[in-house]
């Protein structure tokens, strides 16, 4: 056999060992990305920097979190969808929001369908909540005013078509009263603006009536059953509204991710959520935890996705020349492009 012909197989079976190599590499080798579309301070934020940590000890590799803010979570998003699919990216995602955003908006950069699930760790109700000092101490308080001054309330939440903006949609239709959403781009600029009384009130979450309980009243929170972080704040059911919302909270893969990278990454995440010290600290934050692996996850959306659906048709939400008008008791509430006021970003 020539020299030659040596060569050229030695080449081919170096070029074979070193894909198989490749191939067999146990996943994850480097850092993992993970991409927090929210401001620092907001329940992503809390629950991203807790899982920092214990996703670095189970999986061996270091977690960087990179912030990328704006569109209620949009822009991330889109960036998740960009990003290589080779698990090394990876981003917390919200219900509705990735599913409420591309039924009532065009050119978000994102799809829901792109968003690949890897796993829902957890759900937080939302809450009404007012300034220490507001005339409001009950929710009887706030619809008596928001009947007798249509409009004149304002609502602070977190991003616009996510669990606030739905919520209080909701509500208002729940009461027969109309209200004025003010969206921010997330909760860690939400909460500044109620304690500063630049919004009457806010359609925020659990975590936050209980991290600033010190300076703002909680008037009633959209669960089913009492919270047993905040005991002492009846459920809206309780008071007569049959108004049950919030956000569901997760962590998603860039389209074509690898079904068995994808699972490593659930598998990572349900043995977090079952750490003992990282549960008890969520749960006493308001969070309640849920554990739901890839498949479960795709269906839990799918489902969601006609919930949703049906919910808009019901709130007559429709699109007309890139603003989202809602007509709800003959009352309008206009959504526009973001614009800044201040110090708050207004999405």
């Amino acid at each position: 056999m020539s020299k030659k012909v040596n060569y050229i197989l030695f080449v081919i079976v170096l070029w074979l060992s070193l894909f198989s190599m490749n191939v067999m590499a146990e996943f994850p080798e480097n850092y993992i990305n993970y991409i927090v579309c929210f401001n620092p301070g907001g329940e992503s934020d809390l629950t991203a920097k807790l899982q920092q940590q214990t996703l670095k000890e189970v999986l061996g590799v270091d977690v960087e979190i990179k912030y990328k803010i704006g569109g209620g979570g949009a822009v991330g998003w889109s960036k998740l969808v960009q990003a290589e699919p080779d698990g090394y990216t990876v981003a917390g995602f919200n219900l509705p929001h990735i599913i409420l955003q591309p039924l009532v908006k065009a050119d978000l950069g994102y799809s829901t369908e792109e968003i690949k699930p890897v796993f829902i760790f957890e759900f937080t109700p939302n809450i009404l909540a007012v300034h220490k000092g507001s005339e409001f101490k009950t929710l009887e308080d706030f619809i008596n005013y928001a009947k007798e001054n249509p409009g004149i309330i304002t609502v602070g939440g977190s991003g616009s078509y996510s669990a606030n903006h739905l919520g209080t949609l909701k509500f208002d239709q729940a009461a027969d009263i109309k209200t004025t959403y003010i969206p921010f781009t997330g909760s860690g600029e939400a909460v500044p603006a109620l304690l500063g009384q630049h919004v009457s009130t806010l359609m925020t979450y659990t975590t936050m009536g209980i991290r600033h309980s010190d300076e703002m009243r909680v008037l009633a929170v959209a669960a089913d059953e009492r919270v047993p972080a905040m005991p002492d704040v009846p459920t809206f059911k309780e008071l007569g509204y049959d108004y049950v919302e919030g956000a569901y909270r997760g962590m998603a893969a860039p389209p074509g991710t690898p079904d068995d990278v994808v699972q490593k990454l659930a598998d990572a995440n349900r043995a977090v959520n079952k750490m003992p010290g990282f549960k008890n600290k969520l749960e006493n934050m308001g969070f309640q935890i849920i554990n739901m692996g890839p498949k479960e996850s795709e269906e839990f959306i799918k489902e969601r996705f006609e919930y949703y659906k049906k919910i808009l048709a019901e709130l007559d939400i429709k699109i007309e020349k890139n603003k989202a008008i809602t007509e709800v008791n003959k009352g309008i509430f206009l959504q526009s492009p973001s614009y800044r006021r201040g110090n708050y970003a207004w999405e």
